[in-house]
């Protein structure tokens, strides 16, 4: 994490548990994770340091319908992928690739910039 912005041992943390989740993580997710190494970090706190991460476009955004933003990091958003949102559990997870032909889907002449899909359903966790 290479920036002349402020970087502070919560902020090193909650890099760092972005980058491990391997998924979209909730601000209270991140909370959660962030209690482990230092017990006393606010929401607040971790609001603070998601949106200074985003400021420096080290992290983004992905919104679902009726549901709070998670984030990842932008070198995993960089990678087009789709999401899964677990009914179950609320957690969200990532779906590798692409196998949609948007581009055959639309009217002639339409031309497509970009796409979402969302997956819903229930993880291996809630499943059982």
């Amino acid at each position: 994490m290479e920036s002349k912005a402020r970087s502070t041992k919560q902020k090193r943390l909650v890099w760092a548990i972005l980058e491990d989740a391997g998924r979209p993580l909730s601000p209270h997710e991140v909370h959660f994770a962030a209690l482990k190494g230092l017990p006393r970090v606010s929401v607040a706190t971790i609001y603070r340091i998601l949106r200074s991460l985003q400021d420096e476009q080290k992290i983004v955004s992905v919104m679902l319908p009726g549901a709070p933003d998670r984030y990842e990091t932008t070198s995993r958003a960089n990678h087009h992928h789709h999401h899964f949102h677990c009914d179950g559990c609320g957690r969200v997870f990532d779906v590798p690739g692409c196998g949609l032909r948007v581009d055959a889907q639309v009217p002639a002449g339409f031309s497509v910039k970009r796409h979402e899909v969302v997956l819903y359903g229930n993880c291996n966790d809630c499943e059982r």
